[in-house]
Formats: structure tokens, C-alpha cells, sequence
């Protein structure tokens, strides 16, 4: 056990998709013990990629319902988002090659890792690994969409760069992972 905190309780609240902890700990500050208790929605880890056509100057996007923010004031309910997915039983390069090609039809080969972020510190686990990979119209091997099994209903939007980023500004793109990577699209010039 690392000597600045000690778990005193891990209790799992729900694991109907995903699992939602509460966990009682104490943290030393400056020598002295200061006992919490803090909710961990644990949703494993993900992976997430912007593709892009350096001849074209485009970026491949998602357009898909998300609950979470409907509820929280998003009238539509729908997000314009990068590819992403959760990481299962397989490495982050090879999540995203699947994901790539289930919801967006594109088969990449090569993604490059860029970094990785946590999203949501206070109180969520996932870790999310960000990649880029350049595409072009031959790597189109089925119209995406995603999978029906999982409920996916995704529209595949091929947009200029300059757009998206404008879509930022405007508030039509509002996924944080997103915007993180058009931003490194853009100061990187992925596709001038």
C-alpha cells in the first residue's frame, strides 16, 4: 500500500454497465491522516482518434445520441465527436483500428499516438489514449455507422478542418476529446 493513502472501504454501488464505487479512504496531508469518502463511476479505459486528409484539408468526425448530455441541457441530445470507444481485453492501437472501422467504415492501419488524459479526474477512472492517422477514400471499406448490437447510430461527417474548428467557437462541437484533438490537428498542421 503506498504510504500517503490507505483504503478503508470499497463498496460497489451498481455494475449493471459499468461499475459505480463508493471508496472510503484516508490521506496523509502534511503528516496528518484526513479521512474521505468519494463516489468512482470505473468504466475502464478508452481510446479516441482524429482522422485526417492532408490533400483534401479534412477531418473525419461522429455525429451520435448521447443521454448523459440531454439530460444536462444538450436540447438535441446529439454530440459531433471523434471515433472512440472502450478498451476491451485488447491494446489501445488495436481498440482503435476496430472502433475506427466499426464506426466510421474507414480501415486504418497505422494510428499514432499522440497522448493520454484522464477527462474527468474527480470522478471518473478512465484513462483515454489519443491517436491520429492520416485516411484516404480507399480505406473506405463500409459506410460505418457502428455496430446494431451495441445500439450505435452513428452519421459519418467528413468535415474541412477549418470548419471544426469553427465549430468549436460556435458551440456546435462540445466533446471535449474533440476539441483536444482538432486543436492538435490545427497548432500541428495536420492538413496544411
Amino acid at each position: 500500500m503506498d504510504k500517503f493513502i490507505r483504503i478503508r472501504e470499497s463498496e460497489i454501488i451498481s455494475d449493471k454497465h459499468y461499475k459505480f464505487k463508493r471508496i472510503g479512504f484516508d490521506l496523509d496531508i502534511n503528516g496528518k491522516w484526513d479521512s474521505q469518502t468519494r463516489e468512482v463511476f470505473d468504466r475502464g479505459n478508452g481510446a479516441t482518434i482524429l482522422l485526417y486528409n492532408k490533400k483534401k484539408k479534412t477531418v473525419v468526425l461522429t455525429r451520435q445520441f448521447r443521454i448523459p448530455t440531454y439530460l444536462n441541457g444538450n436540447t438535441s441530445g446529439h454530440l459531433i465527436e471523434a471515433c472512440a470507444g472502450s478498451i476491451e481485453n485488447e491494446a489501445p492501437e488495436e481498440n482503435i483500428i476496430r472502433e475506427t472501422q466499426e464506426e466510421t467504415g474507414y480501415h486504418i492501419k497505422n494510428p499514432k499516438k499522440i497522448f493520454e488524459a484522464y477527462m474527468s479526474p474527480g470522478a471518473v477512472t478512465e484513462l483515454i489514449h489519443f491517436f491520429v492517422a492520416e485516411y484516404d477514400d480507399s480505406m473506405k471499406k463500409s459506410q460505418g455507422g457502428g455496430l446494431q448490437e451495441e445500439h450505435e447510430h452513428i452519421e459519418v461527417m467528413e468535415l474541412p478542418l477549418n470548419q471544426a474548428i469553427e465549430m468549436i467557437q460556435t458551440g456546435e462541437i462540445r466533446d471535449g476529446k474533440t476539441i483536444m484533438l482538432l486543436q492538435h490537428a490545427y497548432i500541428n498542421r495536420l492538413v496544411e
